[in-house]
C-alpha cells in the first residue's frame, strides 16, 4: 500500500528553498579563500545545514570545511541519501533567459542552475523526509543526509567523508534518472602533456564533464581558418579580431549527442598548424566521441559504449595540456585502455597523466535496495515497463557500497543539466517528492 505524505505546504516550502540554494553561485573557486573549494561554495553548505536545524535534523559540519551532513533517527544502521551543492558554471549568459542565480518559476518550470543538478532533487528529498518527520514517522534506521562540495570535479569532499566517518548501510543518490541506475561506468579523467608553440595560443573548456560549446582564436591565421571552418561547414561566429567555433554543449557521459567546439577548432588548425595536440585532437579522436578510431569497438550490454569528451585543451609558448573525460563500460579493462592511449599519446609527443579515476558501480538486482526503490517507482507512476538502468554519468552512488542513483529525472524529463537554462519541471518535482518519501519509508521508517 502506498500513502501520500506529501501536503501542499511541503511542496511550496520546497520551492522557495530551492530558490533560496540557488542563489548561491556555488561553483568551484579554488585557492582564492581559505575554504577548500571557495567561499559560496562553503556558504552554501553553511546555509543548508543551519535550514536542516530548523527542520529538526541534527548536523554537522566538517572543521575543514569538506562536507557536512543532516540526520534522524536512531538505530545502528544508516540510511545516506547523497547529495551535492556544488554546481557548474552558467555557461554562456546570453543563452539564458532567465538570471542563472535565481531559481525563476514561470510556466510550470523553475529555472536556474542546480535546479535539476543537484539542488532542487536535493532539496525534494529534505522535505520528503521532514513530510515523514511531520507526520509522525518513527525512524528505524537513522536517515543522513549528505552533503557534497566538489561533486562536480575531484569528490575530494566524499573522499574525506569515506576517510572519517562511517559507512551507510544503504543509500540513493537523488542525481541521475528514473526508476534506477544500479551500475554506472567507470570514470577516467586524465591529461596529455606536451610542447608548447610561441605563435599559438589557446584556452577553451569548463569543465571534465561538459562537452564545450565555445573554443575561441585569434592569431595571424585568423583568416585562413575562418575559411576552413567555412568549408567543413562547422558554425562560428565573430567576437572582435577572434573567431569562436560554436558546439552543442552536453553532459560528458553524453558526449556523442554534443557538439565539441574544441575538436572542430583543432580540425580547422590542424590544417595550418603542426602541433602533437592539434594531430590527436584532429585526427587520432575526430569528432567520434566514441573514439574508436584509437580504440575500437569498447562497448558491453550492462553499460554500452565507451564515451571520450576532450573537455579542454591549452596551448602556449611553454606547454600544451589536453583534459580528457572517459566514460569506461562497466566490463572494459581500464588498465588497457590507457596503454592503448599512452603509446598513442608518446608517438605524438605527448605524455599521459591521470587526473582522477573513479571505479564503476553495480549493485545487484535482486537487492532490498534495488527491489524496495523499483517498487516504490512503479506503484507511485504506474510505469510497468522502465527497468533499471545502467548509465555513463557518475553519481555519489559509487562512493559507497550498496548505494544507487535513484532519480530525480523521468524518462520524460528533459535532461537540461550543465545547460544555459537548466530547467525542472515542477510537476516532476513533486512526484519525486512523493516518491522519495514513500521510499525512505519503506527503508527505515515504521508507523510504531
Amino acid at each position: 500500500m502506498t500513502r501520500n505524505f506529501i501536503r501542499e505546504e511541503d511542496k511550496q516550502a520546497c520551492l522557495a528553498a530551492i530558490q533560496d540554494l540557488v542563489a548561491f553561485p556555488s561553483i568551484l573557486q579554488e585557492h582564492q579563500t581559505k575554504t577548500p573549494f571557495g567561499q559560496p561554495i562553503q556558504d552554501a553548505l553553511e546555509f543548508t545545514l543551519d535550514f536542516c536545524r530548523q527542520l529538526g535534523f541534527s548536523t554537522y559540519l566538517d572543521p575543514a570545511g569538506y562536507y557536512g551532513y543532516a540526520e534522524v533517527g536512531q538505530g545502528q544502521e544508516l540510511l545516506a541519501i547523497l547529495c551535492h551543492l556544488d554546481v557548474v558554471p552558467a555557461g554562456d549568459l546570453t543563452k539564458w533567459k532567465t538570471p542563472p542565480f535565481e531559481a525563476v518559476i514561470k510556466d510550470g518550470l523553475m529555472i536556474g542552475r542546480g535546479v535539476q543538478d543537484d539542488k532542487g532533487p536535493s532539496m525534494a528529498a529534505l522535505f520528503a523526509v521532514k513530510a515523514l518527520m511531520d507526520a509522525g514517522v518513527t525512524f528505524t534506521k537513522r536517515v543522513r543526509f549528505i552533503f557534497g562540495t566538489d561533486e562536480e570535479t575531484l569528490w575530494r569532499c566524499l573522499h574525506r567523508y569515506n576517510q572519517l566517518e562511517e559507512e551507510a548501510t544503504m543509500g540513493f543518490a537523488p542525481d541521475s534518472s528514473f526508476p534506477l541506475t544500479y551500475a554506472e561506468k567507470g570514470l577516467l579523467q586524465a591529461k596529455l602533456h606536451g610542447p608548447g608553440q610561441g605563435d599559438l595560443h589557446l584556452e577553451a573548456g569548463t569543465a571534465y564533464n561538459v562537452v564545450p560549446a565555445k573554443a575561441c582564436y585569434s592569431g595571424h591565421l585568423l583568416a585562413s581558418v575562418i575559411a576552413e571552418l567555412k568549408q567543413l561547414g562547422f558554425d562560428y561566429e565573430m567576437d572582435d579580431d577572434r573567431v569562436v567555433v560554436l558546439g552543442l554543449s552536453k553532459h560528458a557521459k553524453d558526449a556523442a549527442q554534443g557538439v565539441n567546439a574544441i575538436v572542430r577548432l583543432a580540425k580547422a588548425l590542424d590544417k595550418f598548424e603542426q602541433h602533437p595536440a592539434l594531430d590527436f585532437i584532429a585526427n587520432t579522436i575526430g569528432e567520434d566521441a566514441t573514439a574508436q578510431g584509437l580504440f575500437g569497438d569498447v562497448s558491453d550490454e550492462p553499460s554500452g559504449a565507451l564515451s571520450f569528451n576532450i573537455a579542454g585543451l591549452t596551448i602556449d609558448s611553454h606547454r600544451s595540456e589536453i583534459r580528457l573525460d572517459i566514460r569506461i563500460p562497466v566490463l572494459a579493462d581500464k588498465d588497457q585502455l590507457v596503454e592503448t592511449l599512452s603509446v598513442k599519446a608518446a608517438a605524438l609527443g605527448l605524455t599521459y597523466e591521470e587526473f582522477d579515476y573513479l571505479p564503476s558501480l553495480y549493485v545487484p538486482l535482486d537487492s532490498q535496495l534495488v527491489t524496495t526503490l523499483m517498487a516504490v517507482y512503479q506503484e507511485k507512476t504506474g510505469d510497468l515497463d522502465s527497468q533499471p538502468i545502467s548509465s555513463g554519468g557518475a553519481t555519489f552512488a559509487r562512493t559507497m557500497p550498496n548505494c544507487v542513483a535513484f532519480g530525480a529525472c523521468f524518462p520524460s524529463t528533459p535532461q537540461t543539466e550543465h545547460q544555459e537554462n537548466e530547467r525542472m519541471p515542477l510537476g516532476d518535482l513533486y512526484k519525486t517528492m512523493d516518491i522519495y518519501a514513500e521510499a525512505v519509508y519503506r527503508l527505515a521508517g515504521s508507523d510504531q
